[in-house]
């Protein structure tokens, strides 16, 4: 628990760094919190965000969060190996090129 306590702080510290080397304008951040601009830049310059806060910024930050189990991370990572043994994987270069399609598709979605 003591870890855990350490790098809350060690985050509330160095959120205003944190926030600035984010790939994320902080205009968008701010918009998906829902937290209201003056109010978000004092909290930043303070380094006072609440818990509830920079749980939800790290939301925003980490697009990817799924709130799974334990259980189902190790579920994923023994399909994955079990995938892996049986020849089931794509070359980097179709990753790529996967990657590449998907990031298009969402430029365009934004252009609409």
């Amino acid at each position: 628990m003591i870890a855990e306590i350490e790098k809350y702080i060690e985050i509330q510290n160095n959120i205003d760094q944190i926030l600035k080397e984010s790939p994320f304008k902080i205009a968008y951040i701010i918009e998906k919190t829902g937290i209201k601009k003056p109010t978000f830049f004092k909290k930043m310059k303070e380094k006072r965000f609440t818990p509830e806060e920079l749980l939800s910024i790290a939301k925003v930050m980490e697009p990817v969060y799924r709130n799974e189990t334990h259980e189902e991370i190790l579920e994923s990572l023994k399909k994955s190996e079990e995938d892996f043994k049986m020849g089931r994987t794509i070359s980097h270069e179709e990753v790529m090129r996967q990657a590449r399609a998907r990031l298009e598709q969402r430029k365009n979605e934004n252009r609409i």
